[in-house]
């Protein structure tokens, strides 16, 4: 049996989703640039998938900027609201993407901004207090907190977090690459200055995603070249990953329910089984249906030989997943997502992350596996 659970670091395409892009790919060759018939009718293929996008949202199409990443929406973002409304202060967290992190330390090393770290606890929740009193003593500030985390799947609260940053007038950024698709996200109602998509985490194409630019806030591009949208990033549009990232998303609010709840119960049930078979096992992160992303389960195994060589031998055994210790001292080696909340650098952790297309057979094949495996080198 081969298992595909690493769904948190990409997705496999939707059959219905490659069909939609194939009669694009087929048919729809024109610039979208062009004012010809063919550049036309690309063009409507493009509004006509940001309008359904922004229709799920419930916000302006105007809102909505298609990009080639989750990375590149970061990195938009954060970069141009920090140059463009002379941001001096930013705030994160240790537990945030790359994406995120690296591109706030590279502008504090070149002097741009001064960075703080809010604290987090050892599921890696926000420290809400925390946040609100590095606002208070700093100037107007940029604040770039997850939605989920990717590592451990623990949920911050958007909501709380866009009042107290409206409380202090800052720039709101939330990186919701692994719940859009997955999660309702009603920006009508949402404070967020900034929020990020990226198709191939939903069962979309890889190349594309999007950036939600909220309409109370202006920034100047990230990418020159041309006027393409709205003057907004240049370059000529992936008109088929745009078409297959919209019906990605539109097919992923039609089912969310049902998807979640089988999910959730994929994951209800591992975590049962890996409880009741391996002695010692616990999880990074939090658990909790209302506190956790549905679709990752981050597990800690008991101290063992070998440990370093368990997602080797997970792959030997066909199942795909992630994962790492956190790193050891004096080592840069491991996840960072785990150094943060003081995880066990001597517990092998591994990352399951769960679709729609898993199954619990799937779960029990992997589960006997690790437990072999666990015995083997105990």
């Amino acid at each position: 049996m081969r298992v595909y659970f690493d769904n948190a670091a990409t997705t496999p395409l939707d059959p219905e989703v490659l069909k939609e892009m194939y009669k694009v790919m087929e048919n729809h060759y024109g610039n979208p640039s062009s004012i010809h018939s063919h550049g036309r009718e690309a063009r409507t293929l493009i509004e006509r998938s940001r309008k359904t996008i922004a229709n799920l949202l419930h916000t302006s199409p105007a809102e909505i900027f298609f990009t080639s990443s989750g990375t590149e929406a970061d990195n938009t973002a954060i970069r141009c609201s920090i140059v463009d409304h002379n941001i001096t202060h930013a705030i994160t967290s240790r537990i945030e993407h790359h994406a995120v992190i690296h591109t706030l330390e590279a502008m504090e090393k070149s002097g741009i901004i001064k960075l703080s770290f809010v604290d987090v606890d050892a599921k890696g929740n926000i420290d809400y207090d925390h946040l609100e009193t590095l606002l208070q003593n700093n100037e107007r500030s940029l604040v770039s907190i997850m939605h989920a985390n990717n590592e451990i799947g623990t949920l911050s609260d958007m909501e709380r977090v866009g009042d107290i940053c409206e409380a202090y007038n800052a720039i709101y950024h939330c990186d919701t690459v692994q719940t859009m698709g997955h999660y309702e996200h009603n920006l009508s109602k949402l404070k967020t200055h900034f929020l990020v998509c990226a198709a191939h985490k939903l069962h979309g194409p890889k190349g594309v995603g999007f950036l939600h630019v909220n309409h109370r806030i202006k920034i100047k591009p990230f990418i020159y070249g041309g006027a393409q949208e709205r003057n907004m990033r240049g370059g000529t549009e992936n008109i088929y990953g745009i078409v297959g990232l919209a019906k990605a998303l539109e097919m992923a609010y039609t089912d969310m329910e049902q998807h979640r709840n089988h999910i959730q119960g994929l994951k209800n049930y591992m975590m049962g089984k890996l409880t009741d078979q391996i002695p010692g096992v616990s999880f990074n992160g939090e658990t909790s249906a209302d506190k956790s992303l549905y679709t990752v389960l981050n597990v800690a195994f008991p101290e063992m030989d070998m440990g370093d060589m368990l997602l080797f031998n997970l792959d030997i055994a066909g199942i795909s997943a992630s994962g790492g210790s956190a790193c050891s001292s004096g080592s840069d080696i491991g996840s960072h997502v785990l150094t943060a909340i003081g995880a066990s650098a001597s517990k092998p952790s591994v990352r399951f992350s769960f679709s729609k297309y898993n199954t619990k057979e799937e779960v029990d094949y992997t589960v006997n596996k690790v437990r072999e495996l666990c015995l083997v080198n105990a």
